[in-house]
C-alpha cells in the first residue's frame, strides 16, 4: 500500500436513520480520495483534463465490514490494484475509529476507471505520467 490516505470527517448530513453513514456517500469519499492521491503523486486531476484526458468510472464495488458513525475519525487509504492499457483500478479501504475505540477496517471498495479523450470521449491509453505514478502505488 502507498501509505497514502485521505482524511474524512463524517458530517451529520451524511448519517442515515440507522445512525451510520449512508452507503452512497462512500463513492463520494472514494472520488475525493482518488483526487487526493493524484495530488499526492503530482498528477493533478485538473492537469490531466488540461492535457486532454479525463476519467470515467465504469465499475464500483463496496463491501461493508463495520459501521461508520457521525464524528468517527476516518481515513480512506488508496492503492492501485490493476493497470491495463486504457483502464486501471484503485482499491479503497475506509478506516474508522470511534471516541474510545481503536481504528478498524470499516469499508472496502474498488473503482475501475477508463481514460478518455476530452475531445471525443473515446478511450485512450493511460498517459505515461499517470501510468508511472500509479505504478508507484501498486498494491
Amino acid at each position: 500500500m502507498t501509505g497514502f490516505s485521505f482524511p474524512i470527517v463524517p458530517r451529520y448530513a451524511e448519517i442515515d436513520q440507522q445512525g451510520v453513514v449512508f452507503n452512497g456517500h462512500y463513492l463520494t469519499w472514494f472520488d475525493e480520495a482518488m483526487t487526493g492521491l493524484f495530488d499526492h503523486l503530482d498528477v493533478s486531476y485538473p492537469g490531466l483534463i488540461g492535457s486532454g484526458f479525463d476519467l470515467q468510472v465504469v465499475h464500483s464495488e463496496i463491501d461493508y465490514v463495520s459501521p461508520v458513525r457521525w464524528r468517527d475519525a476516518v481515513r480512506v487509504a488508496v492503492d492501485c490494484r490493476h493497470l491495463g492499457t486504457t483502464s486501471f483500478s484503485l482499491g479503497f479501504t475506509v478506516l474508522a475509529a470511534g471516541q474510545a475505540a481503536p481504528e478498524r477496517e470499516a469499508i472496502r471498495g474498488r473503482n475501475v476507471y477508463v481514460v478518455v479523450s476530452t475531445e471525443d470521449w473515446g478511450k485512450r491509453p493511460i498517459p505515461e505520467k499517470l501510468r508511472a505514478a500509479l505504478s508507484s502505488v501498486a498494491g
